[in-house]
């Protein structure tokens, strides 16, 4: 309550730093169906600029000790 709503961005409290929607939106898709690896999150300029999704592919080779 008392806090103004602006729907072209979200701001995580941080001093300047916004995310638009359609930025968030690219950062759950990075995460989606990932169930090993990482998504990094480039900003500059208190923009993020960049995002990153590395995956890592699990393998059952099937090698017996």
């Amino acid at each position: 309550m008392g806090q103004q709503h602006n729907p072209q961005s979200k701001s995580d409290g941080a001093k300047g730093f916004q995310v638009t929607p359609e930025v968030e939106q690219e950062i759950i898709r990075a995460l989606q169906n990932l169930s090993f690896g990482s998504v990094e999150i480039v900003v500059h300029d208190s923009k993020v600029v960049q995002i990153e999704r590395k995956e890592k592919q699990r393998l059952s080779l099937g090698y017996e000790r």
